[in-house]
């Protein structure tokens, strides 16, 4: 689909895709900006000159994301300001008649991420401090104050030429004026404090009266932008420090109140439960890990998949190649790929899900267009041939499959969901399905195993989240109301299979995080949270030794980390991993290769469209040479089965068998001997500040006693004998 941009009998292209796309009029309204999506997804930025359409003056590319611009313009300034849904930055350009004609003045990062943005009137402005813009960013709980400062001497003149006279507040024409054809311009007025219009009587009377206070600003004003915050104003932080370009405007700087959260977290953490794995960190492990020059990737993998699989040993990832080709990496051999073709796997048919065998490093699974799924495996040391034939091909789905999920604790036993509304269970070592599972109405979302393997949770697109026994019944044994809406969901165990965690979107299609008992199913949610505004759907992964939830999505930058609890408030917000380009998938290693001796309690492996970089998420801990028994419990041995497919379909059950963690030269934390407490005396001069005058001079007075004696003897010239009262009156 096609967007164009009209000016009476005038049109050009704007942009060649059909996502959301904004315009607006600049300067002497002779020039048109549009924001929106070019041709590889990139938010662009184009001026045009409504005169001649036939290609835009510039353009300026703002790299990919799923939120849409929005764009605010002040032509008294000409600066622009940008910032899309969902995004944590806000960029000012100044917008000029010749080239560059877009140059960027600003570039601000914010803790929260956006969901509207708005600007404030030019007569709300600050003159007295040379602010020159301000705008209002909404988040999920604040709105939070932006300005936009130009570095001069405040309080002495007003800088007439930052201020040029702007738009009035009193219309130029009636409505019905303007239908008959007349056209006039809002009167102008000026920004000097001496020369705005007054008020009209009626308001005076229904605002209160305010105290002026230094720097321009009234008493109320100051009351209220502190109210956002507990903590005093600070200057802006390094990453907020714009850029400078050699324009009018090059001097202007971006100041923030400080972010609500950051006081309320604090607040939180006094009053209420907190998490130790608040301060966790997400780093991306140097290059000599990574895996480089990757090409020709396959970025358009169905919403049910991951994208992508990783096992201990290797990386499985589509390839947008024909005939449905894998590419599979080996960890051990980091380090730039070869510009010459490599070994593949080739599936014949488009990739709809894949997924290592957690007890068989070699055996991957692949689900494909043609609702087949073939088993692949890999030989020792990797691929150095092409592969063309399966070990085997399973047959029985009549339409497309959404996703495929191995049991966490049988050998050989393999899920799968379709287009045919059905979720069948297969028995790889013969081959065969062996269940059909019904009751869906609608498109399957996504399924899980409950940790012990007995009960299998699905959430699909008709609203309802269901469990199943498969070795019981056909039909749910319990069902409850799920996320609404088609956008796509995940469904996940947690707290020990007490619980089901659901991610998913909201009536106003905002990725929401649901948390459901299994005992009241039925009953819909204990509890949500709200996470934010994007098109893919979060994708949980959850480590049961800490309760960890990590979630991010197919095309995001950030990586979101909750605690979950199995009571109230059930979610503890933990520091989130952001990154500095979108990534196309996370997976997530065993327990095993984290490094516990540097504190590391999960290791995931981002796929980008060039490279396969681990991250390490850490726990900042001071005694790191002793092992950190509190957050490093005895891990499952989950690369282990337990038993055969055959035996769980048969009715028996297994459990993992569990494994420290702890290496033989590290002695745990809980056993480190204690620090001794050291007394720190403060210098006496502390103390004498802390006491009061009274205090201060009952201690001078018995200080002098106590160096004169006892006040209470007699002195000596009181023994004397003097004259009589009575002699006195002679």
């Amino acid at each position: 689909m096609r967007k164009q941009v009209e000016v009476s009998r005038a049109s050009a292209v704007s942009f060649q895709t059909n996502k959301e796309s904004h315009i607006l009029w600049v300067k002497d309204s002779d020039h048109i900006l549009t924001t929106g999506f070019n041709q590889v997804r990139e938010r662009e930025v184009r001026l045009w000159d409504s005169r001649k359409l036939g290609s835009s003056l510039g353009s300026v590319s703002l790299g990919t994301s799923s939120g849409s611009l929005i764009p605010l313009f002040d032509p008294d300034s000409g600066l622009l300001v940008l910032s899309g849904k969902g995004d944590s930055v806000i960029d000012c350009f100044e917008v000029s008649a010749v080239e560059p004609f877009l140059s960027q003045v600003s570039h601000c990062l914010t803790e929260s991420s956006t969901r509207g943005i708005a600007m404030v009137p030019k007569l709300a402005l600050d003159v007295a401090s040379c602010e020159v813009l301000r705008v209002l960013q909404l988040t999920d709980k604040y709105i939070v104050p932006v300005s936009y400062h130009v570095p001069r001497k405040p309080g002495q003149d007003f800088h007439e030429d930052l201020y040029p006279d702007t738009v009035g507040q009193t219309a130029a024409t009636t409505a019905e004026e303007w239908w008959k054809g007349e056209n006039r311009q809002v009167q102008r007025v000026s920004l000097h404090p001496d020369k705005r219009p007054k008020r009209s009587a009626l308001r005076v009377k229904q605002e209160p009266a305010k105290k002026e206070v230094p720097g321009g600003r009234s008493k109320e004003e100051v009351q209220v932008g502190c109210s956002t915050s507990s903590s005093p104003l600070t200057s802006p932080s390094s990453s907020a420090a714009p850029s400078r370009s050699p324009s009018s405007t090059s001097g202007l700087s971006s100041g923030f109140l400080p972010s609500p959260s950051q006081s309320t977290r604090a607040i939180q953490s006094m009053l209420g439960p907190s998490s130790k794995f608040r301060h966790v960190q997400g780093s991306i492990l140097h290059r000599d890990t990574h895996i480089t020059n990757l090409r020709g990737l396959n970025l358009t993998t169905p919403g049910e998949s991951d994208g992508f699989c990783a096992n201990r040993q290797r990386v499985a990832v589509p390839l947008a190649i024909a005939g449905g080709q894998i590419a599979v990496f080996e960890l051990s051999r980091p380090g730039k790929l070869p510009d010459t073709a490599l070994p593949t796997i080739q599936n014949t048919v488009s990739v709809a899900d894949l997924a290592w065998d957690p007890f068989d490093p070699h055996r991957l699974a692949v689900a494909g267009d043609d609702a087949k799924i073939r088993v692949w495996q890999v030989p020792d040391g990797g691929l150095t041939d092409t592969v063309t034939e399966p070990k085997c091909v399973l047959q029985g789905h009549t339409e497309k499959i959404y996703s495929i999920s191995f049991h966490p604790l049988a050998s050989g036993l393999l899920a799968t969901s379709s287009y045919d509304m059905s979720v069948r269970l297969w028995n790889l070592s013969s081959g065969q399905e062996v269940k059909v599972l019904k009751g869906h109405q609608d498109q399957i979302f996504g399924m899980a195993w409950s940790p012990d393997g007995q009960l299998l949770a699905t959430v699909c697109k008709d609203g309802k989240v269901r469990i199943y026994d498969p070795r019981r019944s056909d039909e749910p044994t319990k069902e409850g109301p799920g996320p609404e809406g088609p956008r796509g969901a995940r469904v996940v165990w947690v707290c020990g299979g007490q619980y089901l965690l659901v991610s998913g979107f909201d009536s106003r299609s905002e990725r929401q995080l649901y948390l459901y008992s299994t005992q009241t199913l039925s009953s819909g949610p204990i509890a949500t949270t709200p996470a934010d505004v994007s098109p893919s759907t979060l994708i949980p992964f959850y480590d049961p030794d800490t309760s960890l939830l990590f979630l991010t999505g197919k095309g995001d930058t950030r990586v979101y980390i909750f605690e979950i609890l199995p009571d109230s408030p059930y979610f503890l917000e933990c520091s989130s991993f952001s990154s500095s380009e979108p990534h196309k998938g996370f997976s997530f290693l065993p327990k095993t290769e984290c490094d516990v001796r540097d504190v590391e309690i999960a290791r995931a492996l981002k796929l980008t469209k060039n490279s396969i970089e681990p991250v390490a998420f850490r726990v900042p801990r001071v005694k790191k040479e002793f092992f950190q028994d509190d957050i490093f419990p005895d891990t499952a041995v989950c690369w282990e089965s337990t038993l055969t497919g055959s035996a769980w379909l048969s009715g028996s059950n297994g459990q993992h068998r569990k494994m420290s963690l702890r290496p033989k030269d590290m002695a745990p934390v809980s056993e480190a001997p204690k620090d001794v407490p050291v007394r720190k005396y403060l210098p006496s001069s502390v103390y004498l500040d802390e006491k009061t005058d009274e205090q201060k001079k009952e201690e001078l007075l018995s200080a002098m006693v106590a160096k004169l004696g006892n006040r209470e003897d007699p002195l000596p010239q009181e023994s004397f004998q003097g004259v009589d009262d009575e002699e006195w009156d002679d």
